[in-house]
């Protein structure tokens, strides 16, 4: 789920971050007074200082992404762009809740190691080739990733991995090896940031999506749950299939041969697991739960395909969102006695510490952020800015911001560059009267699709920590798969995405025209 970066792997030199770090406040003051984009309404200039500062600082990361979140709340009233009052209050929503809800039910899954359980069987299913060890271990992180931690899933993984990388270098020598090795400590961060690609608390960007086009699209259709996930999923499995066939033609195929290893080593760790526990069994009833819930909430409508949600059962269906699942099934946790821990239940909140909650007040700080794009005008006026794209073919534009955004990210947080450009691209297509969900989808996928650095994501970041993969080694296989990548994102949300969310490029709905 959480895919916002973090300083593991200290890759930008300190210089280039202090001299960031000192040099943001002194450019938004030389925008606040000496500039004048809009000379009616001063809050545009202002809007951008506070977005270049907090951009600025976010690169930089000599503060922490959550302090510099928290700037919105000190800056917006000063500078008249938004009262306090409500700048407070676009950091906690429904948005949040589902982050909170959904990482309470990750955090369970964990406390009993039911996602151990999980990855071994599934490596015991696909077996303990070369190749099938890649696909296996690729599958259950991508699978796992849907729904736990990018980084949690990958953390959990790597040892797993290791254990396995050191048995073949027992039978077949280190050297004989290594290039395997290589291939599966990529194969497992990459798989880890697809797969949370695929629902809507898979990673962060996308949460944001979800709240920011909320926030400037009150009256468009909800985007559910199901909605995201009918059509992210598509995207997940075709990145999934060309990283296994291109890290298996990179790193596996006309390799030297060596000997398998047995099942023995997965079999030893199950066997030392022990049975499957009650509390296994009731997180994982509460965590089907919760999926089929979010599943089946709304009316789901695709193409024969007719089912009303259950939502529908109460007085008012509107009044229950995915928020609203996820800490109910969270809250279930906590009144589930435990077998094990006599007197106690499934969760208790030593273990519920462990929320991030710097993402959570990054979040916030996005959400602040977009919010004061559009009651300064700011989003209106880049909008403005770049209404010579209104003739150039959408999907060349969606191509672009693609593109823009996946390289990007490699330096910076992926959910804080998604956070700065989803205002901009709303802005944009209502100038030039676009479907704003063609710019701004791409733009929160894209920002899973860094696979070149190590800062990239964490995934990349718990790999190269291993001391097994080189950063050439990285950039040379990652380059490739940014580029196709981003040609795969834009021919799905313009050929799928428009089917899924109904679309019609030429056509600027009436929501959107609401706004502008």
């Amino acid at each position: 789920m959480e895919d916002t970066r973090k300083s593991v792997i200290d890759y930008k030199p300190e210089t280039w971050r202090n001299v960031l770090f000192l040099i943001a406040p002194f450019i938004a003051l030389y925008i606040i007074f000496f500039t004048e984009l809009d000379k009616n309404n001063p809050s545009v200039s202002n809007a951008l200082a506070v977005a270049v500062w907090m951009a600025l600082w976010w690169v930089a990361e000599i503060v922490p992404l959550a302090i510099t979140s928290l700037l919105p709340i000190a800056l917006f009233p000063i500078l008249g762009i938004m009262n306090g009052k409500t700048t407070s209050s676009t950091y906690f929503n429904h948005v949040i809740f589902l982050f909170i809800g959904g990482f309470l039910v990750a955090l369970a899954i964990q406390k009993w190691q039911l996602h151990k359980r999980i990855a071994i069987k599934i490596l015991q299913i696909v077996g303990l080739s070369p190749a099938r060890i890649m696909f296996g271990f690729m599958f259950a992180t991508a699978f796992l990733s849907m729904w736990i931690s990018n980084t949690a899933t990958t953390m959990m993984m790597v040892p797993i991995l290791l254990s396995i990388v050191l048995k073949f270098e027992e039978i077949n020598g280190r050297q004989n090896t290594k290039d395997f090795s290589v291939g599966l400590l990529l194969a497992t961060a990459y798989s880890a940031s697809v797969g949370g690609i695929a629902t809507l608390i898979g990673t962060p960007p996308n949460l944001s999506f979800a709240r920011i086009f909320d926030i400037y699209f009150p009256n468009a259709p909800e985007i559910t749950f199901i909605d995201w996930f009918v059509f992210a999923l598509p995207i997940s499995i075709v990145m999934f299939l060309i990283l296994f066939a291109y890290l298996y033609f990179v790193f596996i195929r006309k390799k030297v041969k060596w000997k398998n290893i047995s099942k023995s080593a997965l079999r030893k760790d199950l066997y030392e697991m022990g049975k499957i526990s009650y509390e296994e069994k009731m997180v994982g009833i509460v965590f089907f739960l919760m999926a089929i819930l979010w599943f089946f909430r709304s009316d789901i409508d695709i193409g024969i395909v007719h089912i009303k949600g259950w939502s529908n059962i109460f007085g008012n269906p509107k009044y229950i969102n995915d928020g609203t699942v996820a800490i109910f099934a969270s809250i279930l946790l906590f009144i589930i006695p435990s077998k094990k821990e006599k007197g106690k239940f499934l969760m208790d909140w030593k273990a519920a510490e462990d929320i991030p909650w710097e993402i959570i007040l990054l979040f916030g700080g996005g959400f602040a952020l977009a919010s004061g794009f559009k009651e300064s005008g700011l989003s209106s006026w880049f909008g403005q800015q770049l209404i010579f794209l209104k003739g150039v073919h959408p999907l060349i534009i969606i191509f672009s911001i693609a593109l823009i955004v996946t390289f990007l990210t490699e330096l910076t947080s992926n959910t804080a560059t998604v956070e700065t450009f989803l205002p901009i691209l709303a802005g944009l297509a209502i100038s030039i009267e676009t479907n704003p969900l063609l710019f701004m989808l791409p733009a929160t996928i894209a920002g899973s699709m860094a696979f070149m650095l190590p800062v990239a994501t964490p995934p990349n970041a718990i790999i190269f920590g291993t001391r097994r993969v080189r950063i050439i080694e990285m950039v040379k296989t990652g380059l490739f798969l940014n580029i196709v990548g981003a040609i795969i994102l834009s021919l799905i949300v313009y050929y799928f995405g428009t089917y899924i969310f109904d679309i019609d490029p030429s056509v600027f709905p009436d929501w959107a025209k609401e706004v502008k």
